[in-house]
C-alpha cells in the first residue's frame, strides 16, 4: 500500500497543489515547460488618435507622389518642345544663320507633321486633293536621303533625324502653296517663285545636313539630292 501511494505522488507530481499554493518548478530550465507571464504585466494598447472616416496614410519610402501638381507636364511626357520648334523654323526662315547641331539632333516630328499637314491643307484649299502625294513623296525622300547620308558622312544619321530636318525645312514651300491660293503659279512669276522656294529649302535643309554632320565641304552635293525632292512638292503646288 505504501509503494501504490508513493506511485500515486511521482506520477500526477506538477507545480501546485491542489489547494493551489504554488509548489517549486520541478523541471528547470526546460524550453518545454516555460512560464508565461500573466495579461496584467503586458503594456496597455495606445489610444487612436487619428479620425475615424480620415486614416493616416502610412508614409511612403519609394518616393512616389499622387499629387498632380509634381507630375511632369503633358507636353513634355509626349516629347513636344515648342522652344526647339522655334528655334528650327528660326534656322529654316534664316538660311544665312548658323546652324545648332544641338538642336536639329534631334528627331522631333512635331513640326513636320504640322508643316505637311498644313501643305496638304494650303493645296485642297487651291482644290487639289494631294494628301497621299505628300505624304508618300515625304516617306521616300526620307528612306532615300537617310541611305545616301550614312554612305556619304562618317557620323550615322537616325532616319528620325533626316526626316525631321526635310519637314522643317519644307515651311516655305507652305508658303508658296498658300501664295497659290489666291495666284495662279502657272505663269512666268510662278516659275520664279518656285525655283527660289526650292533653293530656300535646299539651302537650308543642306545646311542643317552639313553642320550637324561635320560635312563643310560636301554641302553642294548634299543640296542637289534635296533640290530635287523640294522639286517634286513645287510641281504638286505649281501643277
Amino acid at each position: 500500500m505504501g509503494d501504490f501511494e508513493t506511485f500515486e505522488q511521482d506520477f500526477y507530481q506538477s507545480g501546485y497543489y491542489i489547494d493551489g499554493s504554488q509548489q517549486e518548478n520541478v523541471y528547470g530550465d526546460d524550453p518545454a515547460y516555460v512560464q508565461y507571464p500573466d495579461v496584467d504585466e503586458y503594456p496597455p494598447a495606445e489610444p487612436y488618435t487619428g479620425q475615424v472616416y480620415q486614416p493616416t496614410a502610412p508614409p511612403d519610402e519609394t518616393g512616389y507622389t499622387d499629387s498632380y501638381e509634381e507630375e511632369p507636364p503633358l507636353l513634355e511626357e509626349l516629347g513636344i518642345n515648342f522652344d526647339h520648334i522655334y528655334q528650327k523654323t528660326l534656322t529654316v526662315l534664316n538660311p544665312l544663320k548658323p546652324a545648332d547641331g544641338s538642336i536639329m539632333n534631334e528627331t522631333d516630328l512635331t513640326g513636320p507633321f504640322l508643316f505637311c499637314v498644313a501643305l496638304g491643307a494650303t493645296l485642297l484649299m487651291a482644290g487639289k486633293a494631294h494628301f497621299g502625294y505628300v505624304y508618300g513623296i515625304s516617306a521616300l525622300g526620307c528612306v532615300g536621303m537617310y541611305l545616301l547620308l550614312n554612305l556619304m558622312s562618317s557620323f550615322r544619321v537616325s532616319c528620325g533625324c533626316v526626316a525631321s530636318v526635310l519637314g522643317y525645312c519644307l515651311l516655305p514651300m507652305v508658303v508658296l502653296s498658300s501664295f497659290a491660293v489666291v495666284y495662279s503659279l502657272q505663269g512666268l512669276l510662278g516659275t520664279l517663285l518656285a525655283l527660289l522656294v526650292i533653293g530656300w529649302c535646299s539651302l537650308s535643309a543642306s545646311k542643317i545636313f552639313s553642320s550637324t554632320l561635320g560635312m563643310s565641304g560636301q554641302q553642294l552635293l548634299v543640296g542637289y539630292p534635296c533640290a530635287l525632292l523640294y522639286g517634286v512638292f513645287a510641281l504638286l503646288t505649281v501643277f
